[in-house]
């Protein structure tokens, strides 16, 4: 759906799988001198997250990505064009009496970034079921993306969610038994190596500090999900994720790495970690399609990684999730804004030129020799 048309008149799919309660902002963003400053770009957590999602969820689902876009009388048409291209399930709330919603990023040296956000409604007003007109009264949404405060999530009445730490004020010593009570609200938390440093007195976390491992230590003590069989997903940036349960640690490097003589593809890493967790959502409820295909032809005859799986209990799609979340967030990073879509002469997708499916096969070839080659390296099974 788009606006107020109906996905099925094309037959596509329609049923809502992937739903983001994040922002819709248009960014300024500035690079401190090292380039030109841009701006009018799409941006805010919605968009990524749903154009994470909408890569793992492919044209044939393109629809099952819901959101909702709220236009001001400034909006710029070559942007509403950009998001129609996608297909979502996307809902456009139009009112002329207010500009679009705006937000600052700076960027300084080794991807230190400040924002200055374009709202301060509080997100426990935003996180409610009542702040869902795109969905049907009977939906069932199976992976929710929130943004906003540990305490507002207890309003949300669906099942998968994941939530990002995503406004730096929040990451506090005062906000930490909030945000271990929300841990425990949740299936999957994911905030980025800065955000829980700072939740936790330190100025970023590391995974190689004894500090660091602690940290993991007290979230995993404290239990994520109501059962304590939870996920922990760390993004830590050009290092890749790491993955932590009570049972389980996994480390996937990013798709992106330096070359020998230390360059590299990446041009603008803003919302490369929403669309990482729009990806990791969609990921989850995505088993048995193309991009899942592509990782089974390759992992399906590695015992660690099938064992990796089946420790994961409940959340055996975590692994495929956390690789398609890795392909996701690298066309991010590739141009500032969004990636561009277009089509083949084949009538094939593509995203900067590629196939998501095709990245994901790379990738996941190039874990497979890695696995076999030091699999204490990407996982350790407890």
């Amino acid at each position: 759906m788009f606006g107020e048309g109906s996905a099925a008149d094309e037959g596509k799919m329609s049923k809502v799988e992937f739903c983001t309660l994040g922002m819709f902002i248009l960014d300024d963003i500035d690079f401190e001198g090292s380039r030109p400053s841009v701006k009018n770009v799409l941006g805010g957590a919605a968009s990524f997250a749903v154009i994470g999602a909408r890569l793992a969820a492919g044209k044939e689902y393109s629809r099952s990505v819901s959101w909702i876009v709220d236009v001001g009388s400034d909006f710029p048409p070559e942007v509403l064009d950009a998001i129609k291209a996608w297909d979502t399930d996307c809902v456009i709330r139009k009112d002329s009496s207010r500009l679009t919603t705006r937000a600052w990023n700076g960027y300084g040296p080794n991807e230190k970034r400040g924002n200055v956000p374009g709202s301060q409604r509080c997100a426990s007003e935003m996180i409610t079921k009542d702040s869902l007109p795109v969905l049907d009264p009977e939906a069932t949404i199976r992976a929710t993306y929130a943004v906003g405060l540990p305490s507002a999530l207890k309003n949300i009445p669906y099942g998968l969610f994941l939530v990002p730490l995503y406004n730096h004020n929040m990451c506090t010593l005062e906000e930490q038994q909030k945000f271990l009570e929300a841990c425990r609200e949740v299936d999957i938390v994911s905030p980025n190596d800065l955000e829980l440093g700072m939740m936790f007195g330190q100025s970023a976390w590391n995974e190689e500090s004894s500090l660091g491992k602690e940290i993991v230590d007290k979230i995993l003590e404290s239990g994520v999900g109501p059962r304590g069989e939870g996920h922990l997903v760390i993004r830590a940036g050009k290092e890749g994720s790491y993955t932590y349960s009570r049972g389980l640690r996994i480390w996937l490097p990013a798709y992106h790495q330096p070359t020998a003589s230390g360059e590299s593809p990446v041009v603008d890493p803003t919302g490369a970690g929403n669309s990482f967790l729009g990806a990791l959502a969609q990921g989850m409820v995505s088993e048995g399609r193309d991009a899942a295909k592509a990782v089974a032809s390759v992992l399906s005859e590695s015992a660690v990684w099938r064992k990796a799986a089946a420790v994961c209990g409940k959340h055996q799609s975590i692994p495929l999730a956390l690789i398609l979340a890795t392909v996701a967030a690298s066309f991010v990073v590739e141009q500032i804004g969004v990636p561009h879509r277009s089509t083949s002469a084949e009538g094939k997708e593509h995203w900067n030129g590629t196939e998501f499916t095709e990245r994901v096969r790379l990738y996941t070839q190039g874990l497979y020799r890695t696995l076999e080659e030091s699999p204490q390296k990407h996982l350790q099974i407890n």
